[in-house]
């Protein structure tokens, strides 16, 4: 990256004390929480446990959300990559993990061609991989009883690649007015049919069923980053029963929900949801920096205005007042997409190969999905709300954590792409320790960039894992 196109906001690894980082957040006139004093007290926060109204004990406010990692077989099995990430959730310290990974409830659902699959051929598989989880964490901290294990279940839609890491096969609601010319689809390129949709919904009911047979405490039903259950969200123009009003934009969600209640009914279920979202953003012609793909008209954003770029949750609280309703608690809040504005989902210094450089300063994303949080928690005080998009924070996360559980903005902290660097951070904030700085994850986007280019996702700045991959000359000679 040249100089020209060097990101042009302070890395918060300049920041080196807390005044210093407390100015920056004064400079930038956001509304960021922050303890400047970590205490014992602090670290007690974060073990606080969380009771889910079914009896079920999760043991601490820390959670490991779900990260696809492109590298499973092309059966949809596991493979000893998957199982190394997992082994890391599990030993991570966190007590909740939230769905884990991005499982397909269907072939010609994957976002790849080595995404996870559930179905009765790999349900041994995942049996293995549940039983993984719980003994390596009672190999580290000797018990598993308040562990929460989730799996989530998805349809990628829109950005399907199921059999061909180059290839996007879309399976759309309806006609959009950015991402249909931005991933060449005509205007005769064919809706997903209303008899697809009825038989997808039982293929995610099976899917839970066997989650549950599996060992999974809950399935997540993903309604997130753009994906089907997401798009749903989003299907305002879409004819028949399955558009226009909430009530059928919300009936894919309903009927599975319902369905899992009715075939499973001891299996928890909770939802990442993108609480708001943006228009897409493209690289500007003069500076690379985002900008919007319209000046015009965009209708297309759930949980945003007309225009596409700030935040209406009118329909979002709608979405979970609905998800309440149906005995759901859990709710995981995201933003977004990393398709078409991932400065919004997650904050960094550093863009995907395919990305924008930040149109604004990375802390002011992390605000605001920490704030939307806090409003939802606010809204909702018996659901278990889990926040999203700390890991920018990077060394100041258990200090700006602490403050969103003292706060009560928060019930559960959610560790994504820090924890491919940083598998320990979780535990080490939970005991008290000095975090590992030569770990901290610093948003390079290697782990998006690499899948973007047909190889798995891993962190190849810092883990020596994948370091001595061959896929880690070939991200350096990509991005140079």
């Amino acid at each position: 990256m040249s100089s020209k196109h060097t990101p042009k906001y302070k890395r918060i690894a300049q920041l080196k004390t807390a005044d210093q980082f407390v100015d920056h957040i004064h400079s930038l006139n956001i509304n960021l929480p922050f303890t400047a004093n970590l205490s014992a007290d602090h670290s007690h926060l974060f073990g606080k446990s969380i009771a889910l109204k079914s009896g079920k004990l999760i043991g601490n406010s820390l959670c490991i959300l779900p990260m696809e990692g492109w590298d499973g077989t092309t059966d949809g099995k596991p493979s000893e990559h998957t199982k190394r990430r997992w082994k890391n959730f599990a030993t991570s310290g966190a007590k909740l993990l939230f769905g884990c990974e991005a499982v397909a409830v269907c072939e010609e659902g994957r976002a790849n061609p080595n995404q996870l699959m559930i179905n009765d051929q790999n349900l041994e598989d995942f049996k293995e991989l549940h039983e993984l989880l719980v003994i390596e964490h009672e190999h580290k901290f000797g018990q598993s009883s308040d562990l929460v294990i989730g799996l989530q279940l998805t349809h990628s839609g829109r950005f399907c690649k199921p059999y061909d890491k180059r290839k996007m096969e879309p399976r759309i609601l309806y006609h959009h007015p950015v991402l249909d010319a931005k991933f060449g689809l005509g205007d005769d390129y064919p809706l997903m049919e209303d008899d697809y949709i009825d038989a997808l919904i039982e293929k995610y009911i099976a899917a839970a069923v066997l989650a549950q047979q599996a060992g999974f405490d809950f399935v997540d039903i993903k309604h997130c980053h753009g994906y089907l259950g997401h798009e749903f969200l989003s299907a305002y123009d879409r004819p028949g029963k399955y558009g226009g009003s909430f009530e059928n934009r919300t009936r894919f969600f309903r009927s599975i929900v319902e369905g899992i209640n009715a075939a499973a009914p001891v299996l928890e279920i909770g939802v990442r949801l993108s609480a708001f979202d943006f228009q897409p953003f493209v690289a500007g012609k003069e500076d690379p920096s985002g900008v919007p793909s319209t000046d015009g008209p965009y209708d297309c954003a759930f949980g945003g205005i007309s225009g596409g770029l700030g935040i209406n949750l009118e329909e979002t609280f709608e979405f979970i007042a609905l998800a309440e309703s149906m005995d759901i608690q859990m709710i995981c809040v995201t933003a977004g997409s990393p398709y078409y504005n991932p400065h919004i989902i997650r904050p960094a210094l550093f863009p995907p190969s395919d990305g924008y450089l930040p149109p604004e300063d990375p802390l002011i994303g992390v605000a605001r999905q920490i704030n939307v949080t806090a409003e939802i928690k606010r809204a909702f005080p018996n659901m278990v709300i889990i926040g999203s998009a700390y890991s920018y924070l990077q060394e100041w996360l258990p200090n700006v954590a602490a403050a969103v559980l003292e706060n009560g903005m928060a019930d559960s902290i959610g560790f994504g792409r820090m924890v491919l660097s940083y598998p320990d951070m979780p535990i080490d904030m939970i005991n008290g320790n000095v975090l590992q700085r030569q770990k901290i994850c610093r948003t390079f986007s290697d782990c998006t960039t690499a899948p973007r280019n047909g190889m798995i996702s891993g962190c190849f700045p810092l883990d020596p894992y994948y370091k001595i991959m061959p896929e880690f000359e070939s991200l350096k000679l990509l991005k140079s």
